[in-house]
């Protein structure tokens, strides 16, 4: 496929992170007009530092997620062909060079931390849409591929919440969707639940608060600010309209112990626009975000 195709066609990045308790977050790669290893970190009170050149293989839309207590990892992406590239993040939000990931290069996933010490990698598009998905152990090792439950898709996100679970949810199937897949302790996901709300793809999810996550913005069609918080139970709510710019394309992540942040992503152009999110997830209006505008990017918490 031509890079100028495949740009057309995707216009998502999902980014992931486990819920609240890692103090900080980092966004990281993504388009910018050409593809970019750049990072940004975000400190405790949610706000984004400059630019800092990212190491290893720049890529879009990728994904990212925090494990263990102080850690994250970004994943697979896109760079003139599918990647299994992955980069662990220390605690001090340094990026580490490539690991060759194992299973499936793809990109247009989604990723999410869960439990005390795991994430997981799930989903995306290789030549078609795929379901499959990639546990991370305590150490950052990307485990072979499972063959996911529910329906392939692309362009999804997925949040931890809860002490020790995850969701996916939303994306494209050849149509917009509301589908969410639950993830147990074990990384296990269940099969599709209809999820609630507009469908849309290229969203964000984040976890914040000590058990509650937050999936916003997207495309329906049109670019879209809605919100839909998801409680300790995993139950998905009714839209509320967001504030802010609408947008796609963008990333999402907990950080400190109760907040999140969404940020960047394409109204049409590129965007370093970031929003804040509450410990009781009401989503702040826009703040100019520092560093390059850029969409198709990944966040997740760290340290």
């Amino acid at each position: 496929m031509a890079f100028s195709s495949l740009r057309s066609l995707m216009g998502a990045s999902s980014g992931g992170g486990g819920g609240g308790g890692n103090p900080y977050a980092i966004f990281g790669y993504g388009y910018t007009g050409s593809i970019v290893s750049m990072t940004n970190k975000v400190d405790s009170s949610g706000t984004v530092a400059t630019d800092t050149t990212g190491v290893g293989s720049a890529r879009y839309p990728l994904a990212a997620a925090g494990y263990g207590s102080d850690k994250a990892i970004f994943g697979y992406g896109w760079t003139d062909s599918n990647t299994s590239i992955t980069n662990k993040v220390d605690s001090s939000g340094t990026v580490a060079t490539d690991t060759t990931g194992v299973g499936t290069a793809r990109h247009a996933l989604a990723a999410a931390g869960y439990g005390s010490d795991k994430a997981i990698f799930g989903y995306g598009w290789t030549d078609s849409i795929v379901s499959m998905t990639n546990k991370v152990d305590s150490s950052g090792t990307v485990a072979t591929d499972t063959t996911g439950v529910g329906s392939a898709r692309r362009k999804l996100a997925a949040a931890g919440y809860g002490s020790d679970k995850a969701i996916f949810g939303y994306g494209w199937t050849g149509s917009n969707t509301s589908i969410t897949n639950k993830v147990d302790s074990s990384g296990t996901v269940a099969t599709d639940t209809t999820g609630v709300g507009t469908a849309r793809n290229g969203i964000a999810a984040a976890g914040y608060g000590t058990d509650k996550a937050i999936f916003g913005y997207g495309n329906s069609g049109s670019n879209t600010s809605m919100t839909n918080k998801v409680d300790s139970s995993g139950t998905v709510a009714t839209d509320t309209t967001g504030v802010g710019t609408a947008r796609n394309a963008l990333a999402a992540a907990g950080y400190g112990s109760n907040k999140a942040i969404f940020g960047y992503g394409t109204t049409g152009s590129n965007t370093s626009i970031t929003n804040k999110v509450d410990n009781t997830g009401t989503v702040a209006t826009d703040t100019t975000g520092v560093g390059t505008a850029r969409n198709q990017l990944a966040a997740a918490g760290y340290g």
